[in-house]
């Protein structure tokens, strides 16, 4: 536009024409800049919806019990405390509010052999309770407050919506930082860091730290995708690599620990190895790295009835295929207990289809549980 503004004007010189041609330009003006959308601009509204109904949680035991958590894996996060702490406390987390009566879903490396837990709302007040169930399997708890009024609650959003691209806030407490808030996007999905049983990480690049384990990871409706949960990492802090329990999973496991107070998960039996190499591939019949090996067949167990032995590779259950032992543990989790199912699985470079009855794990997962 302002190209053809100096044009016209020049033109006005010469003729009255050009004259006129200018002017019905210079009318108008130069053309309004596009609006910036809002959300590029600030997340200021969705992070006023979100942080009151982030808490954080410390879990405390009695001080002849007290013990530091145990680091199982070199890339989760510890989640200790940034700053000094009493020699009662096990830990500090965070968690979010997804029910006005009281209900909080954190992580169950949070609440480990804690006997009492202080939660602190974004606003102050302060709950203690005993009353929490966990799952460990999938590193996730429940906890429960009671409080003289509604509090403020996120809604659980459909994980299985969410694209690679899209933007997400992570809500929290880095190195104790309470209140803080990170922005990023989602950088996978469906990912696995074997530090669970049964996993279904949404990866992110948002800045996350030890403190922030528990938090929501929100869309921009502040609807909760994710659970934060660990971090990849060499050195324990941020690198760009966040991983969250996707909110798909962590509603399927709250529903059960608030009904129950267990997880009752399927059980095939069978301990297994990944067929992850061409050659490996090559070896046992198959025309590419697909399913998983079956080392051991567990006595009596679903597997052993179903003819299913040492040796065989398993890459079909229940019409799904089966990638690797993450997604077998996950399939097999999901599937209706005493119901048959039919499993697919090359033996000796042939496939053959056997129906399994799935059975419920020997011990239901509960607090304690490892």
């Amino acid at each position: 536009m302002r190209y053809l503004y100096i044009a016209a004007t020049a033109l006005a010189v010469g003729t009255l024409v050009g004259a006129s041609f200018t002017g019905s330009h210079l009318q108008g003006g130069p053309a309004a800049a596009p609006a910036i959308p809002k959300e590029m601009t600030s997340y200021r509204d969705v992070v006023k919806k979100v942080l009151p109904a982030v808490v954080s949680i410390e879990a405390k035991a009695k001080p002849s019990k007290a013990k530091p958590p145990v680091r199982k894996n070199a890339s989760a996060d510890d989640f200790r405390r940034a700053a000094d702490k009493d020699d009662d406390s096990l830990g500090f987390g965070c968690g979010c509010i997804i029910d006005a009566r009281g209900v909080i879903v954190t992580n169950y490396h949070v609440v480990e052999d804690a006997e009492l837990l202080e939660v602190t709302l974004s606003d102050g007040r302060k709950f203690t309770t005993k009353d929490f169930v966990s799952d460990p399997k999938t590193d996730l708890a429940v906890v429960r407050v009671q409080a003289k009024a509604d509090l403020p609650s996120l809604q659980l959003g459909d994980s299985n919506e969410m694209e690679i691209g899209d933007r997400v806030l992570a809500a929290g407490a880095p190195f104790g930082l309470s209140g803080s808030v990170s922005a990023g996007i989602v950088s996978g999905k469906k990912r696995s860091l074997h530090v669970n049983t049964v996993e279904d990480f949404v990866q992110t690049d948002a800045a996350i730290n030890p403190g922030n384990s528990g938090g929501p990871l929100v869309n921009l409706e502040g609807k909760v995708i994710g659970i934060t949960s660990a971090i990849k990492s060499r050195n324990g802090g941020f690198e760009g690599v966040g991983l969250a329990i996707s909110s798909n999973l962590v509603a399927d496991i709250v529903n059960q620990l608030l009904k129950d107070g267990v997880v009752r998960r399927g059980y095939l039996g069978v301990k297994v190895k990944d067929v992850d190499t061409e050659e490996m591939a090559q070896r046992l019949g198959l025309k590419k790295p697909r399913g998983v090996q079956v080392t051991r067949v567990l006595e009596d167990g679903p597997a052993a009835r179903a003819d299913i032995a040492k040796g065989d590779v398993i890459v079909d259950l229940g019409g799904k295929s089966i990638k690797d032992t993450p997604d077998l543990q996950s399939v097999v989790a999901g599937l209706p207990l005493g119901k048959p199912v039919a499993v697919t699985v090359v033996r000796d470079g042939k496939s053959r289809t056997v129906e399994v009855v799935i059975s419920q794990e020997p011990r239901p997962t509960g607090p304690g549980d490892k």
